[in-house]
């Protein structure tokens, strides 16, 4: 075996010493003839490696395109978010502008505006609790109001919060009158819900008094408790009354008693008055930041186990 290796190697040898002692014109041929036949192996290895690095730019292409594909879904996420922020602050305002608006009409007493900051949770839709209190002019049995109209009363008042007992509560009841007609009579709340909106009813209207689905209602100012002139609502489905001695009808609140935010509370001159005393005897006294009495001072008035004078 090793003999027959040794002859190949000898042979081959031979042939490359002949063809370099071949004429340059044989030698030519032979070149060529080899070139072509090594050809079609070069344009295959050339093809194949064309393909391979476009394959490769196919594939970081693709890679290339996924990382803007999530950096593209990272700005959109992130723009709705932006979006999501600014309407929020859009309707904010407007809620803020309509608020401006109201404290700006003429106004039959002076207003407290405070900020909703509690619904009770033994009666969700009926009361709401309130940011503003005695120092800041809130009193008990006060209107409180909204820049679409009557929302209830106060009925709790600490130092610096409230409790409003809304018009949808069976124990708040209104003096009215229908605004097309003059006709009076009484609002009071259900303590239901209809439709998705809290819903009120009007009772002690006389049988013969001209009372139509759509007629707005306003407060009468009779008992001094309620400013006269206040929109309370709108009247919907008017009844007989069973026993036929007076009429009934549900009443729509002018405002959303569902969705409250901000509301205003009707003020007297004693109770701003009274507000200004309360701040400058805690300014004399130097209690006016402790911790320890504002704890007291923001109990309501009916849990209060002993007069604010006698506290230390």
């Amino acid at each position: 075996m090793k003999e027959r290796g040794w002859i190949a190697l000898c042979v081959l040898a031979l042939g490359v010493l002949a063809v370099m002692n071949l004429p340059e014109s044989a030698t030519v041929r032979v070149k060529g003839a080899i070139r072509d036949g090594v050809s079609p192996l070069q344009a295959g290895v050339r093809g194949g490696m064309r393909e391979l690095g476009e394959t490769w730019r196919y594939v970081r292409g693709i890679g290339d395109l996924a990382l803007e594909n999530r950096a593209l879904s990272e700005e959109i996420a992130y723009l709705r978010g932006e979006l999501r922020v600014a309407r929020e602050l859009e309707e904010e305002n407007r809620k803020l502008r309509d608020q401006l608006g109201f404290l700006q009409r003429p106004q039959p007493s002076q207003l407290v505006a405070c900020e909703v900051i509690g619904r009770d949770s033994t009666g969700w839709w009926n009361t709401a609790r309130i940011d503003k209190g005695r120092r800041a002019g809130v009193a008990a049995g006060r209107a409180v109001l909204t820049a679409d109209g009557l929302a209830g009363r106060t009925v709790s008042v600490s130092d610096r919060t409230a409790d409003v007992l809304l018009l949808s509560d069976p124990a708040c009841k209104v003096s009215v009158r229908i605004e097309r007609t003059g006709a009076s009579a009484v609002v009071e709340g259900t303590g239901g819900l209809g439709g998705g909106e809290s819903f009120c009813r009007l009772v002690h209207l006389s049988p013969k008094a001209d009372v139509r689905d759509g007629d707005e209602i306003m407060t009468s100012g009779m008992g001094g408790l309620f400013p006269k002139g206040v929109l309370v609502g709108t009247v919907r489905n008017v009844r007989p009354e069973a026993s036929g001695l007076e009429q009934l009808a549900d009443v729509e609140p002018a405002a959303n008693l569902d969705l409250l935010e901000y509301v205003f509370v009707s003020a007297t001159a004693a109770d701003l008055a009274a507000a200004a005393e309360l701040a400058a005897a805690e300014e004399a006294s130097g209690v006016g930041g402790a911790d320890g009495l504002a704890d007291l001072a923001d109990a309501p008035e009916d849990e209060l186990a002993e007069p604010a004078e006698e506290q230390p």
